[in-house]
């Protein structure tokens, strides 16, 4: 019977490193999944279940490198459903978890791919969006004809209603989050129930806030500031 011949010593080896290297490629590839599903768990608790939008202290994170990124290019927008207690009254909390969900899926279209868009709390989000400033009133208006549509449910059509304000570092003389989202909610305040896009002035940072919000807003449970 002939004899096999016998593998070069090279090859023996290779052979032999070869068993370690495959379950070394194994526990990678492991390991990769793990931490693609952690982060992607990670990234989904951060995201509101509801409207798909970022939660209020990620939604901030984002917008702060946003804006320290590109201060000058930029329209913060605040938006507050009108007669939200009203709505779901009269049509029930299912209509209202609807409406919810519309504006946020309406204000993350506006924000763009680059821009960052979040629920703050109850019927509040905000919105932060590159924008050049010759291109900012057109987008402004933009939103407002976009929230002032209707939401489809069931086999008709919701009236929607809301007031958003707007702050962009050029118009308050300030590049400082919370600063630009008091000015923002100071302004939406100013305009509520008219159906504008109320523009942020400088007088308006001067309103009292917690954490960029007004007093008695949900998840401001802090020490009220002012600008000095």
């Amino acid at each position: 019977m002939p004899i096999a011949p016998a593998l070069p010593r090279t090859a023996l080896h290779l052979t032999a490193m070869a068993i370690p290297l495959a379950g070394w490629t194994l526990h990678t590839t492991a390991l990769r999944r793990r931490l693609a599903t952690a982060q992607h768990d990670l990234i989904h608790a951060q995201r509101d279940p509801l409207t798909g939008t970022w939660r209020r202290e990620a939604f901030t994170e984002r917008a702060q490198r946003l804006l320290e990124r590109r201060p000058d290019e930029v329209v913060l927008v605040l938006a507050d459903a009108d007669h939200f207690k009203r709505l779901n009254d009269d049509f029930g909390h299912e209509a209202g978890d609807t409406a919810l969900a519309s504006i946020g899926v309406r204000l993350t279209e506006w924000a763009g791919p680059h821009g960052v868009a979040g629920r703050l709390g109850g019927d509040e989000f905000a919105a932060l969006a590159p924008i050049e400033p010759r291109h900012h009133a057109l987008r402004l208006d933009h939103l407002r004809r976009l929230m002032a549509r209707p939401v489809p449910y069931g086999d008709g059509l919701l009236p929607l209603t809301v007031s958003i304000g707007a702050a962009t570092p050029a118009t308050i003389a300030s590049s400082d989050l919370p600063t630009l989202m008091r000015a923002a909610d100071t302004a939406m305040y100013e305009g509520k129930h008219t159906g504008t896009v109320v523009q942020a002035r400088p007088e308006h940072t001067q309103a009292p806030s917690i954490n960029g919000r007004r007093p008695g807003r949900p998840g401001t449970a802090a020490r009220t500031t002012t600008r000095p």
